[in-house]
């Protein structure tokens, strides 16, 4: 297919349909011939058309925008003339790419429970594309069509009751039980009712088809997340009975490193310790001022073998799930809590990272080994910090100069090469709900920050860089941790928003570095909260993938998760990856294992872990709103968290609570919703996303965990309207978001 000249748009788009998601650029510079003085007419050519919302760059790989990845996650519209099922992307962008491609299901003869769909569910699908109809395969269902409700059971004189939904989208609407349809469900228990058809008049009716459990306290909310998202929380006796029957590790196929001072840094809460580190100064003349950096990670992949029971379950759950009140855990507790637990002074097994780190914080070399540790204390990350400031106690006091300086040291350095490196620097607080005795909020607390705790972060970043680069080298397949690099039409919106605050965005790609700039630039301003929201909204999210398309927020070319296998299916890929990779006996990676199949489990645990998060933020939402019912017409400090058509979303200073309010009830006059902008805008007073205000808690919904507030109008100092240059705020195509989402690396 090579000609003499560049190719025309249509014939570089057509091209990069044909080969959507497989081709670089030098792909198609090598098809069309360019030579190197046609290259950069060719970049230049494809930075257009990415412009333009043509094409999409992702995983390094260029895309036609209004195609499809092979794996895809799709939601079950309907059926055609001929009963087949048809699908759609639950994620498209129908303003730049027009409606959505269908996709027809075919359901195989010896389909597995998991792979059968029906409308309305939705599903993990394999894409194909032939002949110009798109076709997919169920690979996993992710989520039921919802035939029934989920809620709280309300009683009434007559026998008969009322079901308070738990989905904030229902509130309000609530359904009535008939005498006798109750199952047995008493006043305050949490149930699944399957709902009749409506009659038209009055509130619809419903059975209790399942009784879930009791909610008296808030110590059972988690319980209603668990349910309502499906989330795995029993394990099978067979799964119990391998982990029952597991027995500790010896020195076989291992080196004995029971010798080396490793210390664990978790919080005092923490019940299981998958890493353990340790430094010394390098004593080698060539490296005058290195260090000698260790981390060594439990070996769960010692004990969880590929196709076990064990493996199966940790592969459907694909995370751990942590509330205020419990932990739901991706393995056992003889494995998590015992067995992989690096506790101190106990003979543990380990896949452990040795690296050479120079004065100027750069990794020079590494190696991996399968070892039998005993660490020598358990610290907590308060008690770390205290005791580098002078402040010693029993545990500390031993350790101090031989072990705690030396690590302190070795981070020192490695803080110079991250400054280099110039990751994004958005430092998002992370609230903690703490829980009496009895399972009521006590207070919520922002945790403090402290160097130990950026210090082992530094150390694990390391790590999983050089599991990354392990893997490669050695040619085996792995799960990558990727973040790509913000979309086109994102980062549009955010430079149309920056403008209206004279603040320009480079043109052209793109750097971590290129925000924290902006960061630095608002910093101690009034609208650095604004900003900072802003911007991170304009990320991506991480996610896993068997293709490595870089981390873009840590401005790393290749990072994988290797340092908690026990919380982290991804992290035991990983390591079976290098098990394998390195020749280091048993529990490696299958060797028919290939990238379709990691493609297929890294967009499984991505979902998990999504799944996990909106599970652990609405049990928070529910146990705040627990705590703040009783103090309804109270008012509140907060900003503003969120700014869509419907209403203002407000977060609480004090307690992170997050709640609504209503566009209608912003105030007496008209407010114009200005979407470039993340405001309302009115004639005396903008509200606009960060702004500090003052709200009366009007009404709190505990089982859906919703808040609804309302404005005090005469604490909020009236903003002047935001303006813009141009009238660019009418092109913003995303819509906003209302919370704040942390990126976890």
């Amino acid at each position: 297919m090579k000609q003499a000249t560049l190719p025309s748009r249509e014939e570089l788009l057509a091209f990069i349909r044909e080969h959507s998601g497989e081709v670089r650029t030098r792909e198609i510079a090598r098809a069309f011939g360019a030579k190197n003085a046609d290259r950069a007419a060719l970049k230049r050519m494809l930075r257009e058309l990415a412009d333009e919302g043509e094409i999409e760059r992702k995983r390094k790989r260029l895309h036609h925008g209004a195609t499809l990845p092979s794996v895809v996650v799709a939601d079950i519209t309907g059926r055609d003339a001929d009963g087949e099922l048809l699908a759609r992307p639950t994620e498209w962008d129908e303003d730049a790419h027009g409606a959505a491609p269908v996709i027809r299901i075919a359901t195989p003869r010896r389909a597995r429970p998991a792979e059968i769909a029906g409308v309305g569910d939705r599903a993990l699908i394999r894409v194909q594309v032939s002949e110009g109809e798109t076709s997919g395969r169920v690979i996993k269902l992710i989520e039921r069509a919802k035939h029934r409700v989920l809620g709280i059971l309300r009683g009434l004189p007559d026998g008969g009751a009322r079901l308070v939904p738990i989905d904030k989208k229902q509130l309000g609407r609530e359904l009535a039980i008939a005498p006798g349809a109750t199952a047995g469900a008493v006043d305050g228990d949490f149930v699944a009712v399957e709902v009749a058809r409506h009659g038209g008049f009055g509130l619809p009716v419903g059975s209790v088809v399942e009784r879930l459990g009791s909610i008296t306290s808030e110590r059972a909310v988690s319980l209603i997340a668990i349910h309502a998202h499906g989330i795995p929380h029993v394990f099978s006796r067979a799964v119990t009975a391998e982990a029952d029957a597991a027995r500790p590790a010896t020195l076989a196929e291992r080196e004995d490193w029971r010798d080396v001072a490793f210390v664990t840094i978790d919080p005092p809460d923490a019940k299981d310790h998958d890493d353990a580190v340790h430094a010394v100064p390098d004593g080698d003349p060539r490296n005058a001022g290195g260090h000698l950096l260790t981390v060594a990670i439990a070996d769960v992949a010692h004990y969880v073998r590929p196709g076990s029971a064990l493996d199966r379950a940790a592969a459907e759950r694909g995370n751990s799930v942590y509330f205020p009140d419990r932990v739901v855990p991706m393995l056992p507790e003889r494995i998590s809590n015992d067995l992989c637990s690096l506790r101190p002074h106990e003979h543990r097994p380990a896949l452990a990272v040795r690296m050479v780190i120079g004065a100027d914080g750069r990794k020079r070399s590494h190696s991996f080994h399968r070892v039998l540790i005993r660490s020598a204390a358990r610290l907590t990350y308060e008690q770390t910090q205290l005791a580098v400031s002078g402040r010693l106690d029993e545990v500390t006091t031993p350790i101090a100069k031989k072990i705690l300086e030396p690590l302190y040291a070795a981070y020192r350095a490695l803080e110079r090469a991250r400054e280099a490196r110039g990751p994004l620097d958005l430092e998002i607080p992370e609230r903690k709900i703490l829980l009496r005795s009895d399972g009521t909020v006590d207070r919520v607390i922002v945790p403090r920050r402290l160097e130990a705790h950026r210090l082992i972060e530094e150390f694990m970043i390391l790590a999983n860089v050089a599991a990354a680069e392990t893997c490669e080298r050695l040619l085996v397949p792995l799960v990558y941790r990727v973040h790509d690099e913000p979309t086109p039409e994102k980062v549009n919106a955010l430079r149309e928003f920056l403008a209206t605050l004279d603040i320009s965005l480079p043109k052209g790609a793109l750097r971590p570095d290129a925000f924290n700039r902006i960061l630095l630039r608002v910093k101690g301003r009034e609208v650095e909260r604004l900003v900072n929201e802003v911007v991170l909204r304009s990320q991506a999210q991480a996610e896993y993938a068997a293709d490595n398309f870089g981390h873009f927020g840590l401005n790393l070319r290749r990072y994988a998760h290797f340092t908690s296998p026990i919380r982290r299916y991804a992290d035991l890929i990983v390591h079976r990856s290098l098990i394998r990779a390195l020749k280091l006996g048993a529990g490696g990676l299958s060797q028919d294992t290939d990238l379709r199949a990691l493609a297929e489990t890294a967009a499984n645990i991505s979902a998990a872990e999504r799944r996990a998060m909106k599970a652990e933020r609405e049990t928070a939402d529910r146990l705040i709103a627990h705590f703040l019912a009783d103090r309804v017409g109270a008012t509140f400090d907060g900003h503003i968290s969120g700014v869509t058509r419907a209403g203002l979303f407000v977060e609480l200073d004090e307690t992170g609570a997050d709640g609504f309010i209503p566009a209608r009830a912003i105030g007496d006059e008209y407010f114009r919703y200005r979407e470039a902008g993340h405001a309302f805008v009115g004639r005396s007073a903008t509200y606009r996303l960060g702004d500090p205000v003052a709200v009366e808690l009007v009404e709190a919904a505990p089982v859906a965990g919703a808040l609804r507030f309302r404005l005090v109008q005469e604490h909020h100092r009236a903003a002047p309207a935001t303006r813009s240059k141009s009238r660019r705020q009418h092109t913003t195509r995303k819509s906003e978001r209302h919370r704040r989402r942390a990126q976890r690396s």
